[in-house]
């Protein structure tokens, strides 16, 4: 569990599902902070139990010879109770029955008030003791004489210290002499003492510290610490009869909570049928009925700034709970998508269907520790060992986005806007597919000044993509067609949460259509690796997607990445479903599906797959799970290679290695070239000056956001006079 006071924000990791929550007031967080912690100890507390065989069922309400008062005081809670929720009392008749027993065998509260107010005479009586004791040791002031006594029989160092730079003592300085250690010491340099809590010879640390502790040895004084340890043994079995109590008390009010949660709501994801209606102080009742609804304002993926607190980012949203009809909607989707034949019939390009070498195991490396040394860091700035990585990094990842760019090129050729938006929004989707078999490895960290070139005429389109800044890490990209451009700026913030790792993109996608003078722009949501430190690792995407026409208002689209319920099965992950709406906010056409396999409109004139995911090449697991095309953006053909600059990504040696299976190679290749980074920046630095990208500029967008375009120069510099001519930076 991680909390962040500042913005009321409570983050579970369950281990199969993440849940983020945020409440509405700092007393309902503060409410369901505690019942948390109780909550995680009951846990504990119940397996203990259960494992030693004393925890026993409740017996049935209405036992006999109970109390009368007992009863009253059940309907009356219980009325209470209905009034809050909402919920008829003749529909709670379980948690009545529950309540009812609970109380009857429930233990007299004033046996806690008892223990209590024994517990605090107790403890009064102690610090009197304390205090008694401390004022008999004043007494014993040292003499000279025995602090000579005390030096030579235990036989104290007179050397002072000196400490090394690192912190470590590996010396010292000269050496006092008896004289000047008994000159310190004498009589007129007293003070009170910190160490010891009574009035002593002012005495250097290094010589106190090498002192045994005092030792009372008056009768008095042992008399005083018989009575303080006979007291605490009191105060211990107080407290223990106490704690004992509230434990079967909370137990047992654990049990009605978990009845009246079953009576107040079918589902976990429906939590509105039980919002509390009285207008008092937050309870815990209250809280338990809006722990599942309480709203957080989201903004649209415009906001770069990302808690530290939280480390959740203000561009994300877990608002992604299915609607209701979503399931079913799903699977009808899902049924079309699978008779749907391929769109497109993947074509020989001439180019590698496979890589020099399969990925090695890393099943070896010690993820665990890597990962628990820097929770609630950022892992972007934390070193990974090569066998960790796949043969690409982030700046050839967002050229894979494009890997369906035949969807634009459809959207620049529908004249209907509405239609248009609906294969604008497919290929918003597509762009996470391709991460369905990579959660075993993680792509390279591009270094300062990296760039990557992608040229594909059998796509009509070429790719530039640079890292622009290091800390924090931002990719830039840009892409031309004939029917598109495509571009976005990307930073990415890592957070490892115990057994789950989140990825939180933030920056804008822009894509605009010659044709219609159309601007799309959209937001991106969160990725995230469940079970990270397994080989059973699982990826999933959630969060909500919103696309909007900069140049008209027509229309606009919103796109729910479904967060996987625990309760459901393996066909219930992935699920995506979005709408487009007109300006009125009604819905014109709806479509959904699975982020990894394709989507289905069925409003459309003609219903069909709008997309569907390109048969994956043979033996794809043992090449890093990579598609057709990923397989292809790190290849280095013989001709292409004298047009690169030095800088991109293919001329990259420890990612070269990598490729033909030189594991240790590569690693060692990567500390030097993070090294020659290192150097780098602090050559910079120490000039005052920063890093200024080649390829893209800092401007700023219709919102006022600062974005890195292109400055157009990349493909002016290859055609005249050619990278080769050109100085560049040392990158490796």
């Amino acid at each position: 569990m991680s909390i962040s006071k500042k913005s009321n924000r409570i983050d579970l990791d369950a281990g199969d599902i993440l849940y983020h929550m945020k409440a509405k007031s700092h007393e309902l967080f503060y409410i369901w902070v505690t019942k948390l912690q109780a909550h995680r100890l009951f846990k504990k507390n119940e397996a203990a139990h259960i494992h030693s065989g004393v925890f026993q069922p409740l017996p049935p309400a209405g036992a006999a010879g109970q109390p009368q008062r007992n009863g009253d005081v059940s309907s009356t809670g219980m009325a209470d109770s209905a009034g809050a929720s909402g919920v008829l009392p003749a529909a709670n008749t379980g948690v009545n029955s529950k309540v009812s027993a609970w109380l009857q065998h429930s233990h007299d509260p004033d046996t806690c008030v008892q223990e209590l107010h024994r517990c605090q005479v107790d403890l009064s009586e102690l610090n009197r003791l304390i205090q008694k004791l401390q004022a008999l040791e004043v007494g014993q002031a040292f003499t000279n004489g025995e602090l000579q006594r005390i030096i030579s029989l235990q036989n104290l160092s007179l050397e002072k210290p000196k400490k090394s730079k690192s912190g470590k003592i590996w010396g010292h300085s000269r050496t006092l002499s008896r004289v000047e250690a008994l000159g310190m010491l004498s009589s007129s340099h007293l003070s009170n003492s910190s160490h010891l809590g009574v009035s002593v010879p002012s005495i250097p640390d290094y010589v106190y510290s090498q002192l045994s502790p005092p030792t009372v040895t008056s009768p008095e004084g042992k008399k005083i610490q018989q009575d303080i340890c006979a007291t605490s043994l009191r105060v211990l079995a107080s407290l223990k009869s106490v704690h004992d109590t509230l434990t079967q008390e909370r137990q047992k009010l654990q049990e009605v909570c978990d009845t009246n949660n079953i009576h107040q709501s079918n589902t976990l994801a429906e939590p509105a049928a039980v919002r509390c209606s009285s207008h008092g102080p937050p309870s815990v009742t209250d809280s338990a009925a809006e722990y599942f609804d309480a709203s957080d304002d989201v903004l649209c993926g415009s906001s770069s700034e990302v808690s530290d607190e939280s480390g959740l980012s203000d561009g994300s949203t877990t608002n992604s709970e299915p609607e209701e009809g979503h399931a079913s909607a799903t699977r009808k989707y899902r049924a079309s998508i699978s008779k749907a034949p391929n769109i497109v019939v993947p074509k020989s390009t001439g180019r590698r269907t496979s890589l020099p070498a399969t990925c090695p195991d890393n099943s070896h490396v010690g993820l665990m520790a890597i990962l628990y040394n820097n929770i609630g860091k950022d892992l972007a700035r934390v070193s990974m060992p090569a066998a960790l990585n796949e043969p690409v990094n982030l700046l050839q990842r967002l050229c894979e986005e494009l890997e369906y760019s035949e969807l634009l090129d459809t959207a620049n050729n529908t004249p209907d806007p509405y239609q248009r938006m609906v294969y604008i929004a497919a290929f918003a989707i597509s762009g996470y597919s391709t991460a369905t078999f990579r959660n075993r490895y993680k792509p390279f960290n591009p270094v300062l000044g990296e760039s990557y070139e992608c040229i594909r005429e059998d796509r009509s389109f070429r790719f530039i993509s640079e890292q622009v800044c290091h800390h924090p890490p931002i990719s830039a990209c840009h892409a031309e067609s004939e029917n598109f451009s495509f571009w976005q700026d990307q930073r990415w913030k890592n957070k490892f949460w115990g057994k789950s790792l989140e990825i939180l993109p933030t920056g804008m996608v822009n894509v605009t259509l010659p044709r219609y003078g159309d601007h799309y722009e959209w937001n991106k949501v969160v990725t995230c690796i469940n079970n990270v430190l397994s080989q059973q690792r699982y990826l999933e995407h959630y969060g909500e997607v919103t696309i909007q026409n900069l140049k008209n208002n027509v229309c606009t689209c919103k796109i729910t990445f479904v967060k996987a319920r625990y309760w459901g099965s393996e066909t219930n992950k992935n699920e995506v479903q979005g709408t487009v709406l007109d300006q009125s906010g009604s819905v014109i056409h709806r479509f959904g599906g699975l982020w990894h396999e394709g989507i289905f409109c069925d409003t459309l004139p003609t219903p069909k797959c709008v997309w569907k995911l390109n048969p994956l090449p043979k033996d794809y697991l043992l090449y890093y799970g990579f598609s057709t095309f990923a397989l292809e953006l790190n290849e280095l053909p013989a001709d292409l290679k004298p047009l690169l600059p030095s800088t991109d990504s293919r001329l990259r040696p420890d990612q070269q290695m990598l490729e033909k299976g030189k594991v240790e190679e590569s690693d060692k290749k990567k500390d030097d070239i993070e090294a020659i980074q290192r150097e780098r920046r602090k050559d910079l630095a120490k000039k005052g000056e920063e890093h200024v990208p080649r390829f893209f500029k800092k401007a700023k967008d219709c919102c006022g956001r600062d974005v890195w375009v292109t400055n157009g120069n990349y493909w002016k510099l290859r055609e005249n006079p050619g990278f080769a001519k050109v100085d560049t930076i040392t990158l490796w």
